[in-house]
């Protein structure tokens, strides 16, 4: 089984996950990944994903193996099919963050190992599972009371965003996504996902999300973004729309001063830090799950 959009994973396959986290809340090493060795290929730089999946296959007993895009033949010239026959020879699966999610796709059509999208320019999976975790983690909230809970995000609708729109679906939650209209995905979701650029409706919010602006990739409309986004910023104002004992998230890194002010990402109502933390334990949790299946 892979996980290359938060789409292949249906609602109990969630909660199954979700229900083998707390066994992975430690250092504790265990034999989950005995003899399994996992290649870890980072076309875009990364700190959080890197690292959480590193420690997690270790801590599994597994074996992470960097593999530097740069330094396979794939540099050269050889074919993703070729370089997938030849992993699938050596590894028992692949952790890739690339620059295009076609590049996942194509991989995933020749590969007889798993495959886990650890970030593209489509999706970003592993992040919005983690982030979910923390909501009912931070919040208190039993995983079938979600929809209890009002989440708003607020700014771009990059590979985040998507993510939490399409795990929103699956779990029924009640979200809101404030985006700029020039900005905003044209796909339509369901009732209980509200698209608008109504920065009022972070009022009484329980979840208050933001990402940065500009993607990787995207430095060149910096300037321009700046400009459109600057009315959504989270900063204190904002926040006191939203309930008092709301939580702020936010992946990271973050562009302090853009999208989120120094007071509320470092404040009381901040999680950033245990959100990232849970990375490590759910994709652990996360990859137990997905060698377990047939």
């Amino acid at each position: 089984m892979n996980l290359i959009s938060i789409k292949d994973l249906t609602k109990t396959q969630i909660k199954e996950i979700y229900d083998l986290v707390p066994k992975y809340v430690s250092r504790k090493e265990t034999d989950d990944l005995k003899n399994k060795y996992i290649g870890l290929i980072f076309e875009k730089p990364s700190t959080r994903t890197r690292i959480s999946f590193e420690v997690g296959i270790q801590q599994l007993g597994g074996v992470a193996i960097e593999l530097d895009e740069k330094q396979l033949q794939l540099s050269r010239g050889e074919t993703i099919k070729d370089t997938a026959n030849i992993f699938n020879c050596y590894l028992d699966g692949i952790i890739l963050r690339a620059i295009k999610h076609e590049t996942i796709l194509e991989f995933a059509k020749y590969l007889k190992i798993p495959i886990i999208n650890a970030l593209s320019d489509k999706e970003h999976p592993c992040q919005v599972l983690s982030d979910v975790y923390t909501i009912i983690q931070q919040k208190n909230v039993k995983f079938d009371e979600l929809n209890k809970i009002k989440f708003v995000y607020i700014g771009d609708a990059n590979n985040v965003c998507m993510s939490l729109i399409y795990i929103s679906k699956i779990l029924n939650m009640n979200s809101c996504f404030i985006i700029p209209k020039r900005y905003q995905p044209k796909e339509k979701f369901g009732e209980n996902i509200k698209i608008t650029d109504d920065i009022s409706l972070v009022k009484d919010a329980d979840v208050v999300y933001t990402d940065v602006w500009t993607s990787m990739g995207q430095e060149k409309e910096r300037k321009k973004r700046i400009k459109i986004f600057r009315p959504y910023q989270v900063n204190s104002k904002l926040l006191s729309l939203a309930k008092p004992d709301c939580i702020v998230m936010h992946c990271l890194p973050a562009n302090r001063g853009e999208e989120i002010t120094d007071d509320v990402l470092d404040g009381k109502n901040s999680v950033v830090l245990k959100q990232a933390e849970n990375r490590l334990y759910v994709q652990k949790a996360l990859l137990v799950f997905l060698f377990s299946q047939k």
